[in-house]
């Protein structure tokens, strides 16, 4: 019986669940084949987003245990659902730029504001963050507003990122620094797949 419900279901994921999906999440952009059946998305998250409330206005997949403020602030490529995850924080109201095939990891918290240092009540200067394509960020990462992180970078889990990170790096987090050590070029390009 089990079978027969999983081939019935990827039968019909090409075509109900993928009109389904496009519908409920119009920004959701991924490879049609090879990343996550359809049915799986709308189970994931459709019921605890969409129907009792998390995160219900961001039109991506959002886990329920994640929290995205000020969605309109994001502006996002393709193969990227920041919050899909579990355990992500993100403040967007400063802006916050994400490339192509970006990539984030559960218990992330990305801040893109922050408070004056000499009053509380107001918005320091720094604002924003820009992360560029073929990016992924590990478990328990935070990002602080202001910076800007380029392109093909994988930042090791437990980081927090004060400064630009320049592409082509892969950035460990030691007990008193990072080390960013140079990287080879990324292999897969993300664009030439046929999308959802």
């Amino acid at each position: 019986m089990k079978k027969i419900t999983k081939f019935i279901l990827v039968l019909l994921d090409d075509t109900i669940f993928r009109l389904l999906v496009k519908w409920i999440y119009p920004k959701y952009q991924r490879q049609r084949k090879g990343y996550s059946y359809n049915f799986n998305i709308l189970r994931r998250y459709f019921f605890m987003q969409k129907i009792i409330g998390f995160n219900r206005n961001v039109p991506w997949p959002v886990d329920f245990r994640s929290q995205i403020l000020g969605s309109e602030h994001i502006k996002k490529g393709i193969m990227c659902d920041p919050g899909d995850n579990i355990g992500i924080y993100i403040n967007a109201y400063g802006g916050l730029k994400l490339g192509h095939n970006v990539n984030i990891g559960q218990n992330t918290t990305i801040t893109t504001t922050n408070h004056s240092i000499y009053d509380h009540r107001k918005i320091s200067e720094k604002q924003g963050v820009v992360i560029g394509d073929n990016v992924w960020v590990g478990a328990n990462c935070c990002i602080v507003a202001g910076v800007v992180i380029g392109s093909n970078v994988t930042i090791g889990a437990g980081c927090t990122i004060r400064q630009n990170i320049p592409s082509n790096s892969l950035v460990i987090q030691e007990p008193n620094s990072l080390i960013i050590k140079n990287k080879k070029p990324y292999e897969w390009d993300c664009k030439t797949e046929e999308l959802l």
